[in-house]
């Protein structure tokens, strides 16, 4: 009879660890990573001029202008405070929110 104990002995027991520290490390490390990627890459590709964002020092700022790689975001309400940056030191982005005139429906009771 073949027990579970007996095979554990084995180097097949060997492989089978091997192989679930293997899909550990994966599931614990390279997924989480991979996931951040895209989401930091999604980030990147919705900025548009005109955005407020947050930088990785804490600072924040709006979008002025727009490189491949760089952005140049201007700092509070000084308007000679413009600082061109990398776009992965964007850690959060808000849209800006645009009103309209359309006046909002009221529910009746």
């Amino acid at each position: 009879m073949f027990l579970l104990s007996d095979f554990m002995g084995t180097t097949g027991g060997l492989v089978v660890w091997f192989l679930f520290l293997i899909a550990m490390i994966y599931f614990m490390m390279i997924r989480p990573q991979q996931k951040e990627k895209k989401k930091q890459e999604a980030l990147f590709a919705s900025l548009a001029i005109g955005d407020a964002v947050l930088t990785t020092a804490g600072f924040y700022g709006q979008i002025i202008d727009m490189t491949a790689d760089t952005v140049i975001v201007e700092f509070g309400n000084n308007k000679n405070c413009r600082i061109p940056m990398q776009k992965a030191a964007i850690v959060k982005v808000e849209k800006p929110k645009y009103s309209t005139n359309v006046p909002e429906k009221k529910e009746d009771k």
